[in-house]
């Protein structure tokens, strides 16, 4: 999937987002209805097929990761936690399923669930670390990691997002195996610290040194079930056990992730057994693909993910630094049509109403249902705007015309026929899109964190259930200069009134308000439009007969978080 992660957890299919809330309330809220009109297409249980201890697979990725440093910008695509953060980054918290939910729980590398306690307004966050939780050359992993791992986080000037470890004042490291880290303020998503998006890093191997030299190009060391053999650049990622991993090893003694780009060729190769296991991305036409593959295969379509589709216009750029243009883009979009050609063979029929995915769902307002096709709202728009049309049926005002420049990923066919459609329901709503696609580095590595474009078409991901739309939209999370690039709202939305309660979002305990305040969060957004949610992108897992173990796609973690798992079928 072409995504990027979206910050607190988030990531976009191209970045990175990340949420958090207490998890005993996660459980009761995340269970209520979504805003997505998204839904589980096919059962997310198949049967658990017995493995055989060693032996190998070869699994398709779609998209090769640009960097393996998880704290610097250049690792936003979401396949590089996929392939390799996931299976070899230890994490204070994981999100597991719990009934229909995802929530966090305590890892394995934690000796039971940090405590936390606030007074004053700051609040203290105690780690204990497990006894036998060590390194892959037999260190122990302390809370001289942890410590170091947010000081790179806080203080750092080439930071993919800073969110919450802004807020760390102080660190204590009492023991080996014991941290205390205080924030200056209340942190309602204090569990997305050292989980989701970053993880620990090893102090002992990194500090004092150049870690993006280190790590940018892969690395040796682990603190998960898996190390990194190799990552052959455009050809394959490879992992093998970590033989000091305190907990249960793998059943293989190997995995390759190969890159195949096509999604028809990754179908293919899959048809002749040259991969075992696909992720792909919903293209056009993968309904047709899935039918083709042998009986043997087997499957998983979940509809219910944290993948959102959405349209990003860049608020300080012509014309969308206008709110009525924005709105009039709005209206001048059929999105039910283009969610209904995407993705209505695959359960998703309806466009999302709010920036909150499906596993956030209850956090989620409904306020975007407002902008359905309505021409006349387009022109009520742009004529109170002062602008009128051409001869050519074209927008203009003061001399410059309503005329401006998508961008999305270059060969995804399914981008190209979303912008194909987007350019022909503009068109005749009076607006002039060109398109023009570049590459997930270009994209996500200049563009997109530079502001050097108008409009954008990309996906975010949830990787963490926990809601907080401030990496997003907050306008203290516009990557500058002043910041070190830092953040993750693209479209510099400078919104009057959201910040308040995109910080309130971030900094309540209470569940109750942190609820109240996102769903106030999501209406301000609606009626501004800094952008426009199209729909919920679903999750497809398929696997030969080949592969056996406990397969189940995890909204959060992605295809793969259970890797260890994974086995030669008997």
């Amino acid at each position: 999937m072409d995504q990027q992660n979206n910050g607190r957890s988030r990531t976009f299919v191209g970045s990175r987002r990340t949420t958090a809330a207490a998890a005993l309330s996660l459980g009761v809220v995340l269970a209520g209805c979504t805003s997505s009109g998204a839904g589980q297409t096919e059962a997310t249980k198949n049967p658990v097929v017995p493995v055989k201890q060693g032996g190998s697979l070869v699994i398709g990725a779609e998209q090769e990761p640009d960097c393996a440093d998880w704290i610097s910008a250049c690792s936003g695509s979401i396949w590089g936690d996929y392939l390799m953060r996931t299976p070899t980054i230890p994490t204070v918290f994981d999100v597991r399923r719990s009934g229909d939910a995802w929530v966090p729980v305590v890892s394995p590398m934690m000796a039971g669930e940090p405590t936390t306690t606030t007074s004053g307004g700051t609040q203290r966050i105690t780690y204990r670390i497990a006894p036998d939780a060590v390194w892959s050359d037999g260190e122990p992993i302390t809370s001289a990691d942890l410590e170091y791992t947010a000081l790179e986080i806080r203080d750092g000037k080439d930071v993919l997002d800073k969110t919450g470890y802004d807020k760390i004042s102080k660190i204590e490291t009492p023991d080996a195996k014991t941290a205390v880290v205080t924030l200056r303020e209340t942190y309602g998503g204090w569990r997305t610290l050292f989980s989701s998006v970053y993880g620990i890093l090893p102090e002992h191997l990194l500090k004092g040194k150049n870690r993006n030299a280190i790590m940018k190009d892969g690395y040796s060391f682990s603190g998960g079930p898996w190390k990194i053999q190799s990552w052959k650049k455009g050809v394959s990622v490879t992992l093998v056990p970590n033989d000091r991993y305190w907990g249960p090893k793998p059943k293989l003694d190997k995995v390759t992730f190969q890159f195949t780009t096509d999604t028809a060729a990754a179908f293919q190769a899959f048809r002749s057994g040259q991969l075992d296991a696909l992720y792909p991305t919903p293209q056009l036409d993968v309904a047709e693909q899935l039918n083709q593959t042998a009986s043997g295969a087997r499957r998983q379509i979940d509809a219910e993910t944290g993948n959102l589709e959405a349209i990003w216009m860049n608020n300080e750029k012509f014309p969308f630094d206008s709110v009525d243009v924005r709105r009039a883009v709005a209206y001048a979009i059929d999105r039910t049509a283009i969610v209904k050609k995407l993705y209505g063979t695959l359960g998703v029929d309806k466009p999302a109403q709010s920036f909150l995915t499906p596993i956030l769902s209850s956090y989620a307002g409904t306020n975007f249902s407002r902008y359905t096709r309505d021409l006349k709202a387009v022109d009520k728009a742009m004529q109170g705007d002062g602008w009128a049309k051409g001869g050519d049926g074209i927008w203009a005002k003061d001399g410059r015309r309503a005329e401006f420049t998508i961008v999305s990923l270059a060969g995804n066919k399914r981008r190209e026929l979303t912008e194909q459609i987007l350019q022909t329901q503009l068109q005749q709503a009076g607006f002039r899109m060109t398109i023009k696609n570049t590459t997930s580095a270009d994209l996500f590595g200049k563009m997109a964190p530079s502001g050097a474009y108008q409009m954008g078409l990309w996906t975010i991901v949830d990787t963490f259930p926990d809601p907080t739309l401030s990496n997003s939209f907050s306008s203290t999370s516009i990557p500058t200069a002043a910041n070190g690039g830092s953040g993750l709202n693209f479209v510099r939305a400078r919104i009057d009134g959201l910040d308040p309660l995109l910080a309130t979002v971030d900094r309540e305990t209470d569940t109750k308000k942190r609820v109240e305040a996102s769903r106030q969060a999501d209406k301000v957004i609606a009626d501004q439009v800094p952008a426009i949610p199209l729909g919920t992108v679903p999750n497809i897992l398929l696997w030969s007969d080949r592969v056996g173990g406990p397969l189940d796609n995890n909204a959060s973690e992605g295809p793969w978080w259970n890797l260890a798992e994974w086995g030669v079928a008997k």
